[in-house]
């Protein structure tokens, strides 16, 4: 069958065809009772509007880039997060009328490739995800004078807005009420320090301890389980008699659980664990995960949010969520 034109709707509602193209087009200009025709002709007819036509019109694409700074590997591997900001940013989207374009950005091949995408005009706007150190694509998509929010403070000084949580914040009360139900030598397992969450909570850790006149005992591993596990080993021959860890996320205090089983150490009898995160599975670990709740959910969707009203010209200022420590029976 013949794909229904413009023109046809145009003579089915009894415009002419630049009134049925700003129908089409969502521009407000036109009269209730002609846009109702409009519409009902798009019904009748079964019309499709031709995408690349309608973006040549509206200078829109409806396609937002949500960008991982991660390989494959990482991504779609055990790591809740990835799943779940990708998710929720796609539901936040589609109720929008827009839609993702997922890259994966790990090389400077992909980051050329990534750039070349954003500056052909793809997307309306770009969310970054899970930057690193001096990670340079944060200032390059900054320059392309395209609306770009970023998932976390980004780790060079770029002005680019951005939603994070209080990491800081999360791991002093993590490392407090360790210190309050009476644990003395308190180590922590930091996340990747060329990461703005890996750096905050290794400082909220640090502030804890300097105002009570303890000494840090630091490890660091990467986000992941096997990290955990490897720098739980190392805080044990570093220092045999901790009593308490604080984990940088729950996948890490996953492997330190592990490791800790196979040292022979109880927990919470011999050693506290404390996570971050607050991922699903922290309730079914054993025993179950005390940790930082992080607000994934919201951060991902106040991301959106924040990046839909830069096409308004809305507030660029960042936007901090709260976390909450949840207890359990590992601490």
């Amino acid at each position: 069958m013949k794909r229904p034109t413009l023109e046809a709707v145009a003579a089915r509602a009894g415009v002419s065809r630049a009134t049925a193209s700003r129908v089409v087009n969502g521009q407000t200009t036109v009269a209730p009772g002609i846009r109702d025709a409009v519409l009902r002709a798009i019904d009748e007819l079964g019309y499709v509007p031709n995408s690349a036509a309608r973006s040549l019109v509206t200078q829109r694409t409806d396609s937002i880039a949500l960008v991982v700074s991660e390989p494959p590997s990482r991504v779609f591997a055990d790591d809740p997060l990835f799943s779940t900001v990708i998710r929720t940013a796609s539901v936040e989207l589609e109720a929008a009328d827009k839609q993702v374009v997922l890259m994966l950005a790990s090389s400077p091949k992909s980051h050329a490739r990534v750039e070349r995408y954003i500056a052909g005009g793809h997307v309306d706007g770009v969310m970054l995800i899970s930057m690193h150190g001096a990670d340079p694509l944060p200032a390059a998509v900054s320059r392309l004078r395209v609306p770009v929010v970023s998932y976390g403070r980004p780790a060079v000084p770029v002005d680019i807005p951005f939603v994070d949580n209080d990491n800081v914040g999360g791991a002093e009360s993590a490392v407090r009420y360790l210190l309050d139900t009476g644990r003395r030598r308190i180590a922590t397992i930091a996340g990747p320090l060329d990461m703005i969450g890996g750096q905050d909570r290794l400082t909220g850790y640090r502030n804890v301890l300097r105002e009570s006149d303890r000494r840090s005992i630091v490890a660091v591993g990467d986000f992941t389980r096997e990290s955990g596990a490897t720098a739980m080993r190392q805080l044990l021959r570093d220092d045999p008699e901790l009593d308490a860890v604080f984990v940088a996320n729950d996948l890490m205090a996953v492997g330190a659980l592990q490791a800790l089983r196979q040292a022979g150490r109880r927990v919470p009898g011999d050693v506290a664990v404390v996570g971050f995160d607050d991922i699903e599975a922290a309730k079914y670990t054993e025993p179950p995960l005390t940790t930082v709740r992080h607000p994934v959910f919201d951060q991902a969707a106040a991301m959106v949010r924040l990046l839909l009203s830069l096409f308004e010209n809305g507030p660029r200022e960042p936007i901090i969520l709260p976390t909450d420590l949840i207890i359990r029976e590992s601490a």
